[in-house]
């Protein structure tokens, strides 16, 4: 798999979207800052070093099943999302089924899924378990679907688990081996550390897009980006 690029990400206006409270409070940057996105292999660190073979290649697959579009794309969107965020899925149901036709399946832009579960979010750490461990399957992409379609049945729900469960498996995931999975919180630390290089990148709080060395912030309608992919790739094809 390809290693994506560390870039430089330069802040530009917020947008629609959910943030915690007390992370922001935390992690304001200045207006005009310029943020670092360690957007390396985004397993990195997160692995660890005392975890057995069968573990690291778990958190390796999980790691190349979130990633989608043909590696000779020439840019990369990464896409900082948590599942239970009204604005993500607003996001996801309006915006991102063009993107996907007009620039991933054209071969244009690569994207990379990126989780940042807010705390005020009860379901959104289970529901990120969930698409991880169907990631480990390659199912990543069709559960994320499921799990944006069907976020009002399950953002409620007292113990999503199971529910959450039935929709990586409806996508495809073996059920036995999802369950161990998300069970054992095996990904964890892959979550964890998705979101610790997101909050270093400037994202605070979702959805937040990098495409390149673009900052977008919110669920920004289609127009606003393809107006910056397609300045991006301009500036990439002249080099």
């Amino acid at each position: 798999m390809s290693r994506l690029c560390v870039l430089a990400l330069l802040l530009v206006g917020a947008g629609a979207g959910c943030s915690s409270a007390d992370r922001a409070a935390e992690k304001a940057a200045p207006a005009g800052a310029t943020a670092k996105a360690a957007a390396s292999d985004a397993s990195g660190s997160a692995t660890p070093d005392s975890a057995s073979p069968e573990r690291k290649a778990l958190l390796a697959a999980a790691d190349r099943g979130r990633i989608l579009g043909a590696e000779t794309a020439p840019i990369w969107l990464l896409v900082v999302s948590d599942f239970q965020c009204p604005w993500c899925k607003q996001w996801h149901d309006a915006t991102f089924p063009a993107i996907r036709k007009q620039y991933v399946e054209a071969g244009r832009i690569r994207v990379a899924y990126l989780n940042f579960p807010i705390r005020s979010h009860a379901n959104a750490l289970p529901a990120a378990m969930a698409a991880m461990c169907a990631s480990a399957q390659e199912k990543f992409w069709p559960a994320h679907d499921r799990l944006f379609e069907a976020q009002q049945k399950w953002e409620t729900l007292a113990d999503p688990s199971a529910y959450l469960d039935s929709l990586a498996v409806a996508a495809g995931a073996d059920g036995a081996r999802l369950r161990e999975c998300t069970r054992g919180r095996w990904l964890a630390a892959l979550i964890e550390g998705d979101q610790a290089r997101a909050e270093r990148a400037g994202a605070q709080s979702t959805p937040t897009f990098f495409v390149g060395t673009r900052k977008i912030e919110g669920a920004q309608p289609l127009a606003e980006f393809r107006r910056v992919i397609d300045s991006v790739l301009a500036a990439v094809n002249k080099k």
